[in-house]
């Protein structure tokens, strides 16, 4: 086990040096381009991080779900939108992970670890909460292949990823046993986006509506078993979710960082505000909170190598926690900036605006406590 940690902290500090040298420097201006920064894609996809779950014999690091963790929270305490790259690139390979064929994986494995090419996860819909009777995305099977028509909603890395995992039904009447999952390339004739480009943060990180007009992939696309397609995507949800609390702890340490710093640097009356009580107190708790919510977080991620009992419970736990303390702790670290915290010269705004997507992506906290009271009394 030694042996693991010693390499899980390798690879945390190779992140921690490419994101203070690298990644840094551009989070504000990627931020205020909102565009999707490809040279940091190629930067990450030099050091490994985009295949950082993928086997070692197709190019991988053989990660696990710790390890994204450590990667993500390093990245996100720099830059929200960088973190969403390794988060969306993994949460895209899961499914290949969990239940991809060998042919699958030699195809799209060697790619993304030679060529950084980039995965997307297409589960969303209009009007769909957490209920896999409103998925209204259908599959028809035409003999030698199957077509895809629909709309899925709200899809990281939409436009830019070179592949999804889009979830249909080939019979809404079966609820969870009609859903299956396919791979859909991007270039397949009759797929169209529409990109979502006024957004409140991650704004470096394109998000698109996929629209699916009888879009015609091979037999050999379908990923897994028919009718197991729900059963794959909350299995996906349940191992990313503890990377998202990450990602929000990772956030929040950015921003207790800088307002500490802030409040040794500013001086009022004569002397920092340090020395105030009242801010004091302020910065202790913020530190305090996203303590506790990264030992949860990696409570949880060290559970997700042995899925036991309660360990649904404990990602939605991880998850929902994580992210409303970011959301605590940004919000504070403004208010100790005073006007300057309300300013994009300074990063807390911005570190602010990226917390609150950790709330509603990966199904809203609203449901994941859904998910915990579920367990708890046993429903």
């Amino acid at each position: 086990m030694g042996g693991i940690d010693q390499e899980r902290e390798m690879l945390r500090d190779a992140t921690k040096k490419l994101a203070e040298k690298v990644l840094a420097p551009e989070a504000e201006k990627i931020d205020q381009a909102g565009e999707f920064p490809r040279d940091i894609v190629g930067a990450m996809g030099a050091q490994g991080l985009l295949a950082i779950m993928l086997p070692e014999k197709y190019g991988g690091m053989e990660g696990d779900i710790p390890s994204l963790c450590f990667v993500v929270e390093e990245i996100a305490k720099v830059s929200g939108t960088c973190s969403w790259i390794v988060l969306i690139q993994a949460m895209g390979t899961l499914p290949l992970l969990l239940e991809g064929s060998k042919e699958q994986r030699e195809k799209y494995f060697t790619d993304i670890a030679e060529k950084n090419i980039l995965a997307a996860f297409a589960l969303t819909e209009q009007g769909y909460g957490h209920d896999a009777n409103s998925i209204k995305t259908a599959v028809e099977d035409k003999g030698d292949t199957y077509a895809l028509t629909g709309k899925k909603f709200f899809i990281p890395h939409g436009g830019v990823a070179d592949f999804y995992t889009v979830f249909a039904t080939s019979d809404p009447g079966k609820g969870t046993e009609g859903i299956s999952a396919f791979l859909v390339e991007k270039e397949i004739p009759g797929l169209s986006y529409e990109e979502i480009d006024q957004k409140l943060g991650m704004c470096g990180t394109p998000t698109a509506n996929l629209m699916l007009g009888d879009c015609e992939i091979p037999k050999e696309n379908l990923l897994g078993t028919q009718g197991k397609g729900w059963t794959l995507a909350t299995e996906v949800l349940n191992l990313i979710r503890p990377a998202i609390g990450a990602q929000a702890v990772g956030i929040a340490q950015g921003a207790v960082d800088y307002a500490a710093q802030y409040a040794l640097d500013r001086t009022q009356f004569g002397k920092t505000i340090s020395r105030f009580q009242g801010l004091r107190f302020m910065i202790s708790d913020m530190a305090t909170q996203t303590e506790a919510a990264r030992n949860l977080v990696y409570k949880t991620a060290g559970m997700a190598c042995e899925k036991g009992e309660n360990w649904e419970m404990y990602s939605a736990m991880a998850k929902y926690f994580a992210s409303d303390v970011a959301m605590k702790v940004t919000t504070d670290a403004v208010q100790v900036l005073g006007g300057y915290g309300y300013i994009k010269d300074y990063p807390v705004e911005r570190m602010m605006r990226d917390a609150k997507v950790t709330q509603i992506f990966g199904w809203s906290n609203q449901a994941q406590r859904e998910i915990v009271a579920q367990r708890l009394f046993r429903e």
